[in-house]
């Protein structure tokens, strides 16, 4: 360091600075301000001993970082709490810092405690790089979300659940890339079912898209979800349903024409609970969103989904309960979208039965409500009102769903 001083034991700024274009000069600099910075006072190095650097502050930086070395990100998880009560996020929203605010003060300033983000949406596409070969091989990711262990990881400091949701079956892009996989047209078993609004899937039946799912999962359990969501578990149900081939499916659907279904996804769903039991074991949460009316009808939809089916295999259940996609009718309402508390109340009512009967708990019981307006406005009054049913049910977890993200404030309780 005595590179830096003149004779007579003086700073030399000039030395400094022609040796700061040499390689490793920037360390040597460093040193030599944060002993500029201390004391005014600069004696020559070779005065100082070892103690005095120490004081001094001089000693604190004693070797330059390594080059191209990245700061080691430690990833932190949430217990599960007793009681979840969250909100759903998108992926392009919660990567964005100035879209993702209003939902992060909300969760800050009322009684919501975890946030429910898209892993991989209705279009196939992951927000982030995975880095498992099992995954990545079909370039799936897009940089829609390139903070996601860090935005966790603020989270997470604030106590905040996060829950990864995963689009399953309903997957475009994998679909395309691997059109062995995919549902396919009777009437041209080479070409692509797609539904009412172009979008194709994976059969449920085709293993190798099983194996897909569980490294997604586990690779976003390692980046800091504490939760992983399953949405779209189930067989198509909006297209044209004549014209459908299952590959993957059709020999258990054969076999048995009323259960078929039910039991390719319950083989699916118990896969997922094996698979995934080494993040299970480390306390990864396992969590299904199911149909709304599976709380109350026995048979499977003719989607495959039957709750006693997925119950096992899943820590807890999310019957997606929105009153404005109950048919006219149900429980004898002409328009169940008015009636939302009677709605959720029967539903829920009906979930808890049915799982004590399994042998159960309704603790499983994650109800999805509507936070958005489609076949009438959904004030505060009847986003509360839903809340309230799941409550009267004796239930105390619940999450809320709007595709814009724009959740009625009025509706929250504030902390």
């Amino acid at each position: 360091m005595t590179r830096f001083f003149n004779q007579d034991g003086r700073f030399s700024l000039s030395k400094a600075l022609i040796f700061l274009r040499r390689p490793k000069g920037i360390a040597a600099i460093a040193f030599v301000a944060t002993s500029l910075f201390v004391s005014l006072d600069i004696l020559p190095l070779h005065t100082l001993t070892y103690e005095k650097q120490a004081s001094s502050g001089a000693a604190a930086i004693l070797e330059a970082p390594k080059e191209n070395e990245a700061p080691v990100f430690e990833v932190t998880h949430v217990p599960t709490p007793k009681t979840v009560r969250a909100v759903y996020m998108t992926s392009w929203v919660a990567g964005t810092k100035s879209l993702r605010g209003h939902i992060v003060s909300l969760i800050d300033t009322t009684e919501l405690n975890a946030v429910v983000i898209d892993i991989k949406d209705y279009s196939g596409h992951i927000a982030f790089p995975v880095d498992d070969p099992a995954v990545s091989k079909y370039d799936a990711s897009e940089k829609r979300f390139p903070d996601v262990r860090e935005f966790i990881g603020e989270l997470h400091k604030k106590g905040v659940y996060v829950i990864g949701r995963i689009t399953v079956f309903q997957d475009p892009f994998l679909a395309k890339a691997r059109p062995d996989l995919a549902v396919k047209k009777e009437s041209d078993k080479s070409a692509l079912w797609k539904d009412y609004k172009g979008l194709s899937y994976i059969d449920p039946g085709a293993e190798e898209g099983w194996k897909y799912i569980a490294a997604l999962a586990r690779a976003s359990y390692a980046l800091g979800f504490d939760e992983l969501n399953f949405d779209y578990i189930r067989f198509p149900s909006d297209g044209n349903m004549r014209d459908i081939y299952f590959p993957w499916s059709e020999t258990r659907m054969n076999g048995d024409a009323s259960l078929g279904k039910a039991l390719v996804l319950r083989d699916f769903f118990r896969f997922l609970r094996e698979s995934l039991s080494d993040i299970h074991d480390k306390g990864a949460a396992l969590s299904a969103d199911l149909f709304g009316m599976t709380t109350t009808n026995t048979d499977d939809l003719n989607i495959g989904q039957i709750l006693e089916y997925a119950e096992p295999s899943f820590d807890f259940i999310a019957p997606m309960v929105y009153p404005s996609h109950y048919p006219p009718g149900f429980h004898g309402f002409s328009n169940p979208n008015e009636h939302a508390y009677e709605v959720v109340k029967y539903s829920m009512d009906s979930a808890v039965t049915r799982l004590i009967a399994a042998s159960s708990t309704p603790n499983k019981l994650r109800p999805w409500l509507q936070d958005f307006n489609y076949g009438g406005i959904y004030d505060a009054s009847k986003v509360r009102a839903q809340m309230q049913a799941a409550y009267d049910a004796g239930l105390s977890s619940w999450m809320l769903w709007d595709p814009a993200n724009k959740y009625t404030r009025e509706a929250l309780l504030t902390e």
